[in-house]
């Protein structure tokens, strides 16, 4: 292994999300001292990866096969959509076990500054499922940023009278001290109150 491989793998490295430079070559040493055990393991997983993984028809989440394994679990076909941004966003609502319906991936989020409109995302694909799928609820599961409410209001209107919408609870986060909250999220909290 020449310098320059060791160099181009630590710059391959350091692109991942939350690692620079610095841990990206600490990411590479540990590797080579576990080639064995890591390195040999690792670079066969991701280019099984790299052959096999594709984009699910159906939601936008990754898997193996065309159709994901979601999809296709017809005991998730409760008639709930639960809608996110990205793949990232539907993984995390899985880890947390409580959403037993199906997902839809918008990939992203409207943006007038990043000239980011309904169709660059999986808009019509959402509005298409809606009306062949036999949805019921429509769950709005998008980041509380300018860019999410953007996006899930004009969802909201798209889909106006045609699905129940509802939209993920916002405000002060379990175990959240309110002294280290911003202005919006105890504003939200406050506005989203519910009696004791």
């Amino acid at each position: 292994m020449s310098s320059s491989d060791l160099e181009n793998l630590i710059d391959l490295m350091a692109r991942l999300p939350g690692l620079g430079p610095r841990s990206a070559r600490r990411a590479v040493l540990h590797l080579i001292r576990k080639r064995a055990l890591l390195l040999t393991p690792l670079s066969d997983a991701m280019q099984r990866v790299a052959e096999t993984a594709r984009e699910c028809l159906n939601c936008g989440n990754v898997g193996t096969t065309d159709i994901c394994d979601i999809c296709a679990d017809d005991a998730r076909a409760t008639g709930e959509l639960c809608v996110v941004e990205d793949v990232a966003d539907l993984w995390a609502m899985e880890r947390a076990g409580v959403f037993k319906g199906r997902y839809h991936v918008l990939g992203g989020t409207l943006s007038a500054l990043d000239g980011v409109g309904p169709e660059d995302l999986s808009i019509p694909r959402l509005i298409d499922r809606v009306t062949t799928e036999s949805i019921s609820e429509v769950i709005l599961a998008l980041n509380a940023t300018v860019d999410g409410q953007t996006t899930a209001h004009y969802i909201a209107d798209q889909l106006e009278h045609q699905v129940t919408l509802s939209s993920l609870a916002q405000g002060v986060p379990i175990g959240g001290e309110l002294d280290y909250l911003d202005e919006g999220t105890i504003s939200a909290a406050l506005k989203a109150r519910k009696q004791i």
